[in-house]
């Protein structure tokens, strides 16, 4: 399991997971390699919308803007920093290519460009991120407490937060309801 890559991966909490922070989520795997893993937690909304980050931040918004779509909680590390996962990957301050076709975005221009209808076609918006470190992520697959499927694209950008949970699962074929708490290796 040492060479394994789960990036652009979607990490599904398996229902034994003892950790609170990752119970019942869905976390996109940004990056992975031999230093370790990034990733987001796509299915835990907060109470902050989209409008009350760009006030809290002091970014002008156009007048015509009535967003209430709201942000994430990516992660318990830097609960403090904002994370723009989007498409297209575009040319912002500060981006980490996922792959072609995804970018994670942690500059202010993105918020401002978002906030004036000029950002990306498709866009997340977290606080946080879900990070482990070298062999960490490698370790806890071994012990069962995640199930891995290639990530599509449609489950983060075109469904609600509370939708995407089953619709991962649903691309491994298997219903939720129905994964056993128990661990066990054959």
């Amino acid at each position: 399991m040492n060479n394994i890559n789960l990036t652009h991966h979607f990490l599904i909490a398996m229902p034994a997971m003892a950790d609170s922070v990752f119970f019942k989520t869905v976390t996109y795997i940004c990056e992975h390699n031999e230093r370790g893993a990034l990733g987001l937690v796509i299915n835990r909304p907060t109470d902050l919308t989209f409008i009350d980050l760009f006030k809290q931040l002091g970014i002008q918004q156009q007048d015509a803007l009535e967003n209430n779509t709201l942000v994430l909680f990516g992660g318990p590390v830097q609960l403090d920093c904002g994370f723009v996962l989007h498409q297209p990957i575009g040319q912002w301050q500060s981006t980490l290519g996922v792959n072609q076709e995804v970018g994670l975005t942690t500059s202010l221009d993105i918020l401002k460009a978002i906030a004036n209808s000029e950002g990306p076609d498709q866009i997340l918006i977290a606080l946080g991120y879900a990070g482990w470190a070298a062999g960490q992520l490698e370790y806890e697959m071994s012990q069962n407490a995640w199930l891995s499927v290639p990530a599509s694209l449609d489950v983060i950008f075109d469904l609600s937060s509370e939708e995407r949970l089953s619709a991962a699962m649903q691309l491994l074929g298997v219903d939720y309801a129905n994964l056993s708490h128990e661990v066990g290796h054959a």
